[in-house]
């Protein structure tokens, strides 16, 4: 019997050709009969079938790599793929900074910009942001290396993409930035420097000294240097601890105090960065009812040194006074004590002295006319006794006032045993300094270059009246 136009039982039919939904191939020849059951493989050019089993797709090759133009591409590449670029006939490897041609050298770095960060950084502690455009000409680099100049210690910065942060950079100081791309396969060439930026941070702590009043005191603060920024305000704390009191200005009467307490006072800096770290404490004061004619400015022990300057003297008393005790530690006999007003070292001073020895009892005249400083008065050196030493005290007048000279006088003494006997000096000087110009800084210095012996006292004092 055919296979064909048949019944079965309960009238069913069964078709010819058999059709898939009924378990057949649905084709009338043995040509292409599978891939009637296969989905369609229109735009799926060199992918291979897989099945989960119930169904089936198209999937690309699990290849190590792909190939074609740089224009192919993946779109959204995976950093460690490969491709095959079939337009510069290398394989290339994806980084973060993008697809780099495998086993060669990097490309040198392009576009180098630096840029300060100098918020909070603390005095002489810049901190720069340097970016970069890696070159995609050569190979993958693995870091890049960040030379600033002039030199940083350390020399160099090193990091894995665009930007690295240099630190340790000096304020108010100018640096440009070169820059390496290094691999396992090489490294490149400097890269073009960077243009030059100035590193800014905090301000240097200042320093300050006090003259005690009644129940205030004058405080006169000497600025360091600003950071690369300009200094705004200055905060002052006494100690005990009264107010915290800020001022613009370096001298600042600091209110609120009690009288007979002795007080010390420190300041901070304060720019456009932040605040630097606190000064030293200043002088001790103790503030008195009343206004009494001396205020001390400050004082100090110079030594071991050739000199000292007072700079940043008020300008709020009629005249000034200043105290030496002091010694030579030089074998001479003597040494001179002179001044120099506003660093002014040229001819512009003229002084003279009578000196009496009193063994000889002979006095005697020394002057000079345009010299470079103002005499003093003499203490004694090395060569004489331990026990001697020399005191005196120089009043300058009308400092403050530009519309005259300066008038100068002096008185000072010591014993000397320089002979093998004992000799009294005592040497009294009067000085001018030609100039109008308000006096704001006093160097005190000895003949010579002679070093003050430990124990040496230098004081300044404002005089009102």
């Amino acid at each position: 019997m055919a296979n064909k136009d048949f019944k079965v039982k309960n009238g069913l039919d069964i078709q010819t050709p058999l059709p898939v939904s009924m378990g057949g191939t649905g084709q009338t020849s043995t040509t292409n009969t599978l891939n009637s059951l296969l989905p369609a493989q229109g735009g799926n050019a060199n992918k291979v079938l897989a099945t989960d089993g119930t169904n089936t797709t198209w999937v690309a090759q699990a290849l190590a790599y792909q190939r074609g133009g740089t224009a192919s591409r993946p779109a959204s590449p995976t950093v460690g793929d490969l491709y095959y670029n079939t337009d510069l006939n290398y394989f290339e490897q994806y980084t973060a900074n993008g697809w780099f041609p495998i086993a060669a050298a990097p490309g040198i770095p392009t576009g180098v910009t630096a840029t300060n960060q100098g918020t909070g950084r603390a005095f002489n502690n810049g901190q720069m942001s340097v970016a970069f455009t890696p070159n995609s000409s050569g190979g993958a680099a693995s870091s890049f290396i960040v030379t600033p100049s002039p030199s940083t210690s350390p020399s160099t910065f090193t990091g894995g993409t665009s930007p690295i942060t240099v630190t340790g950079l000096a304020s108010s100081t100018q640096y440009t930035y070169t820059v390496v791309a290094t691999s396992p396969y090489g490294t490149s060439s400097n890269s073009s420097a960077s243009s030059g930026v100035t590193a800014t941070t905090v301000p240097q702590a200042p320093s300050l000294s006090a003259v005690g009043l009644d129940t205030t005191a004058t405080i006169t603060i000497t600025p360091g240097a600003t950071g690369g920024s300009a200094i705004t305000q200055y905060t002052i704390i006494s100690n005990p601890v009264t107010t915290t009191q800020t001022t613009s200005n370096t001298t600042y009467t600091f209110t609120g105090l009690t009288n007979g307490t002795a007080y010390t006072f420190t300041a901070t800096a304060t720019n456009a960065n932040g605040t630097s770290a606190a000064s030293a404490a200043s002088n001790s004061v103790t503030p008195t009812a009343g206004n009494p004619a001396y205020f001390q400015i400050a004082t100090i022990s110079p030594t071991g040194s050739a000199s000292y300057t007072f700079n940043n003297i008020p300008q709020t008393y009629d005249h000034l006074q200043i105290r030496v005790w002091g010694k030579d530690t030089r074998s001479p006999v003597y040494s001179s004590v002179s001044m120099q007003f506003n660093g002014d070292t040229g001819t512009n001073y003229w002084y003279a002295y009578p000196e009496i020895d009193r063994r000889a009892g002979a006095p005697w005249m020394y002057y000079d006319a345009g010299s470079n400083v103002a005499q003093m008065h003499q203490i004694p050196g090395s060569s004489d006794s331990t026990n001697y030493w020399g005191s005196g005290v120089t009043y300058i007048y009308n400092y403050s006032k530009t519309d005259r000279h300066k008038n100068v006088n002096s008185v000072g003494g010591y014993m000397s045993t320089g002979d093998g006997s004992y000799e009294g000096f005592a040497v009294q000087s009067g000085s001018q300094w030609r100039n109008t110009n308000a006096i704001s800084s006093i160097k005190i210095m000895g003949s010579g270059g002679f070093n003050w012996v430990s124990g040496t006292k230098i004081s300044l004092y404002g005089i009102k009246g």
